[in-house]
């Protein structure tokens, strides 16, 4: 589904991304982990291009993402994010902050727009909610809303960038529970996170990122359980001692 060869991103003289390659499968989830500054955002965002990286290839089943037959509002359509801010517009109701870019970007008729996000509302229990403001939500479900917008274009892919990290801890797993469910629909998923607990039980493949490098790529157990690389064993011993793992 996604292939990336070599990429390389500098923001002015700090190398971000060094030459790295990944290959992400259809119906596959890859979690993203590692240090804060590592590049995990860098190389999520440089995925459907919200960040143009310096050098290097990136593909959506075989084609260049920059490849004029996709266009941006074409890529973007068929790879949605999720940020952990949940940026909806609080002027607007929750129906309104999932239609808006179907209609304006995508030139979905009204009727069609908001026929797609109330089935996808409900499938999230979120329905009853759709009239209502972001500001009388709470914390996941502003986030369950975030993540329902990003599937209002129906993408193959869906990039979740530390989508838990702005929740209280109580909100975590309802949160997770709804990424579990795009999991059993077989969607594609590439998630950074904090969260060792979501990527060890979600993931089908942890890319451990240090300097701008994916320094190790394994299966979940594999990864936790017996990790090769050392600079992998030193970040998951500082978060057994931190009683984060």
């Amino acid at each position: 589904m996604i292939e990336i060869r070599n990429l390389t991103k500098y923001f002015g003289e700090t190398l971000v991304l060094d030459r790295i390659s990944l290959a992400v499968a259809k119906h596959e989830v890859v979690c993203l982990i590692g240090a804060s500054g590592s590049g995990k955002s860098t190389l999520l965002r440089c995925i459907n291009r919200l960040v143009e990286p310096d050098w290097g290839e990136i593909l959506l089943e075989g084609v260049p993402v920059d490849d004029p037959r996709f266009g941006k509002t074409g890529l973007q359509r068929r790879v949605g994010i999720v940020f952990q801010a949940y940026n909806l517009f609080p002027h607007m109701t929750v129906l309104d902050n999932i239609t808006l870019a179907p209609r304006k970007v995508h030139r979905q008729s009204r009727a069609e727009a908001e026929a797609r996000a109330l089935e996808t509302l409900a499938l999230f229990g979120m329905e009853r909610f759709a009239r209502a403001y972001p500001e009388q939500l709470s914390g996941g479900q502003q986030q369950r809303v975030a993540v329902v917008r990003a599937l209002a274009g129906n993408p193959d892919v869906l990039l979740l960038d530390e989508i838990t990290a702005a929740l209280d801890p109580e909100l975590v797993g309802e949160v997770m529970e709804v990424i579990r469910g795009l999991k059993a629909r077989g969607l594609t998923m590439v998630i950074v996170t904090h969260e060792m607990g979501f990527a060890r039980d979600l993931a089908d493949r942890v890319c451990f990122l240090d300097g701008g490098r994916i320094a190790e790529d394994a299966p979940p157990a594999q990864l936790f359980g017996a990790p090769e690389h050392p600079r992998t064993q030193q970040f998951l011993q500082r978060l057994i001692d931190g009683g984060r793992l």
